[in-house]
Formats: structure tokens, C-alpha cells, sequence
């Protein structure tokens, strides 16, 4: 184990003092995260976790769409859009997240507010995934050692790498990712990291106008993560029929707000900006998942899902299962 573990472990079973442990996260962050040090924290944080009580057959199937949040852009609820579009495809939809932190709506904000129960336990949420191909899972409820990281968080005035790992330790122990980063400068550490976690297939993105998704304002910069290999490029949503609009064309609100963006794409009201990159975001996802063979088949497929009222029978079936079981 190196150091950088070994002061980890000592952060999450409660062994560290509030100065030892702000002293280290301090350094790490005004030295920049390595992607090592990101692996070992995902690794220790992942160890000290309540994990999901799944089949490794349901594990290998599932995908998490995600972003590390913190660009303070704005927009509407886009990964969760697309991780409730891509479980009505059939597509295995392991979601976690937290409430707002840097934003109107965080992911259990917006999935609150559009009637799904937030309070399953794992047992609850491996049934829902089994049964329709979703789940969420709060993440207070799944790390109970952040309560030893928490004040040492509270008490430093910027980030943390704490920021960057929620993503990186999902309960279910997903093996692909879309995953959006605040900063482009964190896209070769994380995607480095994931391949020391063992994460089979990844995009791992952060858009040039600054937000964690695929953009439809800016181009998108990326790294796509296979068989054990790094590859770089550009995702210019020119290329995929999108044009390219201003961002107050896919901004969102508060939870309520947003979850009713989410029902206006999914029951047609809404075809334009929002409903183009929820596609857009949801064909690399497809991609990722093995669904489409190409980005432009994973748009048809994301498309067809909300003509047909697939993505709005789906999205029923969710809120009622959540809360019955």
C-alpha cells in the first residue's frame, strides 16, 4: 500500500486528525491530483462503501451516466435525463448521486421531484434494477465514512479531490461509464484512474464552454476508454446534425423545474435544444453500453424511444415500482 492509501485509509476508518487530513487534501489539491492518488482514494472509499447486493452478470450489463458536477453552468438535469431515457431501451441504468451541492437540482432533487422513492434500501435497489432496469442510489446513504471526511471538507475553502471521486466509487461497481468532468484538465487523470479500477469502457468528457456533459454550445473534449487503452479526440455536435445554440437554450431551474423538462422531452413538448443534447448524450451512451454500433444509430435509438412513448411508460413504471416495493 503507498502512502497515498495508507493516509486514505486513515481518512475514512476516522484514524486521521482534522489537520492531518486537511494538510493532505490541501497539498494534493495545490499540486494537482494524480491519477494514481485519484485510483487509491476511489479504491479506499469504495472499500469503506455499502455495496450493492447484485449478480456479477447485472454488474457486467450496467452503466452509470454521470458528471462530477461543480461547473456551476446551470443546466438542466441532462445525466439524469439520459439515464432514464437509455433504462427504457432496456439498457441496465446503475444511477448514483447526491442532492445539489453546486447547482439549483442535483440528481435526487430532480428524481424526488418526479415522484421516485428516494429511501430504498440496497436489497430495494438491486429489485429495481433487476425489475426495470433502474436504480438510484443516494450516496449518503452508501458512504457512511464520509461522516469522518465531512468537517475536514467543510473547513477548506476550495475543492477537494473528494469532488472528482463520488463518480469513480459507484455501489454497484459498474464497469462502464459516461462520465463529465468541470474541467478538461482532469480528463486524463480520471480516464488514467479508471483504467486502474478496472473500468472495461468509459467516455470520460468535459466540453470547452465549461460544463460536465456533451455539449451542444461548445465543442466537447474526450477520452474513450477500451480494452485497456486511452484514445483523445473532439466531439463537435456539428457532425452528429446538431447545431450548435447559446446556453441559455438548455439552462434548467430548481427540481421541480427541471423535472418537468424532463416529462415535456419525454411526452414531445419539448424538440429543441434540451431534447437535442439529452440525444446527443444519450447516443454515446448507447455506445458505451454496446446498444448502438455508431454514435448516429445510438441518436436513432434515443429518438425512437421518446416518438414511440417508450421513454414515458418506462419513466411510470420507475415511480411506481420505487414506490411499492
Amino acid at each position: 500500500m503507498d502512502r497515498s492509501q495508507e493516509v486514505f485509509e486513515r481518512l475514512f476508518s476516522g484514524a486521521s486528525s482534522e489537520d492531518e487530513g486537511r494538510d493532505f487534501l490541501i497539498s494534493l489539491y495545490e499540486k494537482g491530483e494524480s491519477s494514481a492518488e485519484i485510483a487509491a482514494a476511489a479504491k479506499v472509499m469504495r472499500k469503506h462503501s455499502i455495496k450493492l447486493p447484485i449478480s456479477d452478470e447485472l454488474r457486467e450489463k450496467a452503466i452509470d451516466i454521470v458528471g462530477t458536477g461543480g461547473d456551476k453552468s446551470g443546466t438542466f438535469n441532462i445525466s439524469t435525463t439520459v439515464s432514464l431515457l437509455l433504462s427504457s431501451l432496456g439498457c441496465v441504468v446503475a444511477k448514483h448521486g447526491n442532492r445539489s451541492i453546486t447547482s439549483c437540482s442535483g440528481s435526487a432533487d430532480v428524481l424526488e421531484a418526479l415522484g421516485i422513492n428516494l429511501g430504498l434500501t440496497p436489497v430495494q435497489n438491486a429489485m429495481m434494477l433487476e425489475q426495470c432496469g433502474f436504480c438510484f442510489m443516494f450516496a449518503p446513504e452508501y458512504h457512511p465514512a464520509m461522516k469522518h471526511i465531512m468537517p475536514i471538507r467543510r473547513s477548506i475553502s476550495h475543492r477537494t479531490i473528494f469532488n472528482i471521486l463520488g463518480p469513480l466509487t459507484n455501489p454497484a461497481g459498474v464497469k462502464k461509464y459516461l462520465l463529465g468532468v468541470f474541467d478538461e484538465s482532469f480528463i486524463n487523470p480520471i480516464a488514467e484512474a479508471m483504467l486502474a479500477l478496472d473500468i472495461t469502457r468509459a467516455y470520460v468528457v468535459s466540453s470547452r464552454d465549461k460544463t460536465d456533459e456533451i455539449s451542444l454550445c461548445d465543442d466537447t473534449d474526450f477520452a474513450y476508454i477500451e480494452a485497456g487503452k486511452i484514445s483523445r479526440g473532439v466531439i463537435d455536435p456539428n457532425v452528429y446534425g446538431f447545431k450548435k445554440v447559446a446556453k441559455e437554450e438548455i439552462l434548467g431551474g430548481d427540481a421541480e423545474h427541471n423535472a418537468m423538462i424532463i416529462r415535456d422531452i419525454f411526452n414531445q413538448k419539448e424538440v429543441g435544444a434540451k431534447r437535442d443534447i439529452v440525444l446527443l448524450n444519450a447516443a454515446f451512451a448507447l455506445f458505451i453500453e454496446g446498444m448502438a454500433r455508431d454514435i448516429q444509430h445510438g441518436i436513432e435509438l434515443a429518438k425512437g424511444a421518446i416518438e414511440n412513448g417508450k421513454a414515458t411508460v418506462h419513466l411510470a413504471r420507475i415511480i411506481a415500482l420505487s414506490n411499492t416495493l
